[in-house]
């Protein structure tokens, strides 16, 4: 059995989380598939063996793979597709699912973030940068959540340019439904990606898992707008923890969603004073 097809088994199998599938890839061969000897020699606790060994025989799984197959990319942790920076951060994905153009993965890419609720500020500067950032040759990712995210996404293909958006949920979910056509646009022009089995709903613990993925993936991160202790801060924050770029947009110490942003700065983040860009591309 491949490993792809081995591991759409253990990610559909009841009761195996990601650290009990993290402990089955530990031992599995580098560059060959897995079969039933492999299996016996296991070297893990007989509840995780029993498990596995279910997911390896249930016949009721290979109609369901195939359809994620034909529906879906898939891009294993395996696989030489599977993006070299995100392969090296705490807790990468298993599986990616995969819509749109996988040679994006290969390029540049600079996340954007901020606000679900932003103010014009926001969009102004996403506007402003962009020619910039698309000039300097990078794919902007973003989260496809609602505000900052659905702006810079837009704002990209609006100005011609790539676009990756990493979401919460399968990717056979529309989430939030008034990103519909912007996600669609997306999966024909740019790529859309998520860890999630594609029926998977979306949950409010996913988000800050997503945003590991988006931190993972890229070389630098924009924060445009954000209260404290917000979503994008998370994205931040694990950036910084992988020694990425992280850039922020300083804001009236008045407004709450330029609390983030202005601590982001404080602790070290890069100023955006203007359309120059420096250290980026």
């Amino acid at each position: 059995m491949n490993k792809t097809e081995f591991l759409l088994r253990l990610k559909m199998q009841k009761g195996l989380s990601y650290l009990k599938i993290l402990q089955v890839m530990q031992q599995m061969p580098p560059d060959e598939d897995v079969d039933h000897e492999w299996l016996s020699c296991l070297e893990l606790p007989d509840e995780l063996i029993l498990k596995v060994e279910s997911a390896f025989f249930n016949d009721r799984f290979e109609s369901a793979i195939e359809r994620v197959q034909r529906q879906f990319k898939i891009i294993t942790f395996f696989d030489d597709l599977y993006p070299v920076k995100l392969r090296e951060i705490y807790r990468p994905p298993v599986l990616l699912f995969a819509m749109g153009d996988l040679g994006l993965l290969e390029r540049e890419i600079t996340v954007i973030v901020g606000s679900r609720t932003p103010t014009a500020y926001s969009r102004q500067v996403i506007e402003n940068l962009m020619p910039e950032l698309l000039r300097r040759k990078q794919v902007i990712a973003s989260g496809l959540a609602q505000g900052v995210d659905a702006i810079a996404h837009q704002t990209t293909l609006n100005y011609g340019g790539k676009t990756i958006a990493v979401v919460g949920n399968g990717l056979n979910y529309f989430y939030p439904q008034g990103n519909m056509d912007l996600q669609r646009a997306i999966a024909k022009k740019g790529l859309l990606l998520s860890e999630y089995l594609p029926d998977t709903p979306p949950k409010p613990f996913r988000f800050p898992e997503r945003n590991r993925i988006l931190a993972g993936i890229c070389k630098n991160v924009i924060v445009t707008e954000a209260k404290e202790h917000s979503g994008s801060l998370i994205t931040a924050n694990l950036a910084l923890q992988e020694n990425r770029n992280v850039y922020a947009i300083p804001g009236q110490i008045n407004s709450p969603l330029s609390v983030g942003t202005n601590q982001l700065i404080s602790a070290g983040a890069t100023p955006i004073i203007g359309p120059r860009l420096e250290g980026i591309g």
